[in-house]
């Protein structure tokens, strides 16, 4: 099955709480969950098996994950991940977009010679053809690529709403990804974003990073659409 949730037992003697639900959260976030096969219903009594304790401690973080918006419970049905509609992806891109494009202008006035220099390696890491062949690690990469521009803007505010947006933002640029000539292009643009922010240019850079963000908006509501009636339908789920 696609995207499918295993988890690592626990030493008994491990202190639980916050742990069980960062390897719940790190298991939600492994999930492809824009993918109409992966299944989202998680099942207490079996991560509780997985994870080789009580229900107790399961039933607790899965609260938590429920406050948090990574899962929703439903009344005689049970867990399950939390999956946007398309009309929400495109708004959540959107917003996304504004935070970026925003980021991008603080760090051409805030980021240091050197933290732009790691910004460069991480532009330097894949070529176009390497990115294409190893999709899966330049999926990652592509990740850290925009989480770092959210750093290097110094704003922790501004970066505190971006991660509110990061687990279902991750998700969709991880399905999109592999689409058509997103990768080549993704490469591409990140240079481009990478020179403008060296260069000091906050307007040049603002708007290729907005840009850039908004391809992915426009790909999502153009390409999406076999998708759209499943999303729809499991949007409350």
């Amino acid at each position: 099955m696609a995207g499918a949730f295993t988890l690592k037992p626990v030493d008994a003697n491990f202190m639980l709480g916050d742990h069980i639900y960062g390897v719940l959260r790190d298991a939600i976030l492994g999930m492809d969950i824009y993918d109409p096969a992966t299944d989202l219903r998680l099942d207490e009594r079996a991560l509780a098996e997985q994870l080789g304790i009580s229900r107790t401690p399961v039933r607790e973080a899965l609260v938590r994950l429920e406050q948090d918006g990574f899962v929703v419970v439903m009344a005689r049905k049970g867990v399950f991940v939390l999956r946007k509609s398309i009309d929400e992806i495109a708004e959540m891109i959107t917003v996304w977009a504004a935070l970026e494009s925003m980021a991008a202008r603080l760090a051409t006035e805030r980021a240091t010679d050197t933290e732009l220099a790691s910004l460069r390696r991480m532009g330097k890491r894949f070529s176009t053809t390497k990115a294409s062949a190893r999709i899966e690690e330049y999926s990652e990469a592509n990740i850290e690529f925009h989480q770092r521009i959210l750093e290097l803007s110094r704003c922790s505010m501004l970066k505190s709403i971006a991660d509110g947006l990061f687990l279902h933002m991750r998700a969709v640029r991880r399905h999109a990804m592999p689409e058509k000539d997103r990768t080549e292009r993704s490469v591409v643009d990140h240079i481009h974003i990478i020179e403008a922010i060296e260069a000091r240019d906050a307007d040049l850079a603002s708007r290729l990073v907005r840009e850039h963000t908004m391809r992915l908006h426009d790909h999502v509501i153009e390409t999406w659409t076999e998708l759209s009636a499943d999303l729809e339908q499991n949007a409350a789920v």
